[in-house]
């Protein structure tokens, strides 16, 4: 399940990401993942990762994704491995190279890294400052060492045939999003990521995908979801969004989520990271008790 970080209405309760990082650890969930913008109202990924280490304790916490580009390399692998230290070895980085270049600007970052070469390197540096490597004049190396050997499980954000190619030398798997939930595109992807993998020698990858969702009557839900899309797709056109959203995500009944989970399960996908439409906590109990069942 993923926080609802991007919703216009998180912030008018002081407790609300508190209140659904515990429902998340507290229930049949795998994984509680949150996602990163720089020009917009969402939290900070990295300051939220140590509260909601301190929230949970049994639940993996997936960043999905951060832009390393976006940061310095040497305090973002610090910062990482802080939170590995203090959720117990239970993060998985998402890393991606970004979509919106006003995050780079907000963030003062050089639009020209934003490529394929790019994050591979702030990907190599952050490995070496996990190595306990000595990447600085002095006298001790950057720490404190993850927990997890090598630093925390790595999977690249994307959807992109050259990126998900390079990323074979370097990720442990796809942290993957479908738009519309197109499943033969998502078996595509899977297969790609697979046949990646295979030819750079790597074991078999983790496959994980996400997408949006809202819960009830159809076109209820469906609204759900268009509001959503219109406020967190600010950077693109409002008439490509209403486009867009007429099919985005799902929106339906938690019967008919129960079948598609099943079809992507299907497909070989071990995880699949839900995103929300909406602020209200009772939507990770609903679909918890459904998982339960």
């Amino acid at each position: 399940m993923t926080l609802p970080v991007m919703e216009p209405d998180l912030w008018a309760e002081t407790d609300t990401l508190e209140r659904w990082s515990r429902a998340v650890d507290e229930g049949p969930w795998s994984s509680l993942c949150f996602g990163e913008r720089m020009a917009f109202d969402n939290p900070d990924t990295l300051t939220l990762l140590g509260a909601v280490a301190a929230w949970t304790s049994r639940v993996r916490l997936v960043t999905t994704v951060v832009v390393p580009q976006l940061h310095a390399p040497v305090p973002l692998a610090k910062a990482l491995a802080t939170g590995d230290r203090l959720s117990g070895g239970r993060l998985t980085v998402g890393l991606g190279d970004g979509g919106r270049d006003e995050d780079y600007r907000a963030a003062d970052a050089d639009l020209g890294t934003r490529t394929i070469v790019g994050l591979a390197e702030r990907v190599a540096a952050m490995r070496r400052v996990w190595a306990g490597e000595r990447v600085a004049d002095a006298v001790r190396p950057v720490g404190p060492p993850p927990v997890q050997p090598g630093g925390p499980e790595l999977l690249v954000g994307t959807l992109g045939p050259r990126t998900i190619r390079a990323a074979a030398a370097w990720a442990d798997g796809l942290a993957g999003m479908s738009l519309d939930l197109d499943l033969a595109e998502m078996a595509k992807v899977f297969e790609l990521t697979r046949d990646a993998w295979r030819e750079a020698g790597r074991p078999a990858p983790r496959l994980t995908t996400s997408f949006w969702f809202a819960l009830g009557e159809p076109d209820r839900a469906r609204a759900q979801v268009h509001r959503h899309l219109r406020h967190y797709m600010n950077w693109i056109p409002a008439e490509y969004v209403d486009a867009l959203a007429a099919t985005a995500g799902f929106a339906g009944t938690p019967a008919q989520l129960a079948g598609v989970l099943r079809q992507v399960a299907d497909l070989g996908a071990d995880e699949v990271q839900l995103i929300p439409t909406s602020s209200g906590v009772d939507q990770v109990h609903r679909i918890a008790e459904l998982l339960m069942d």
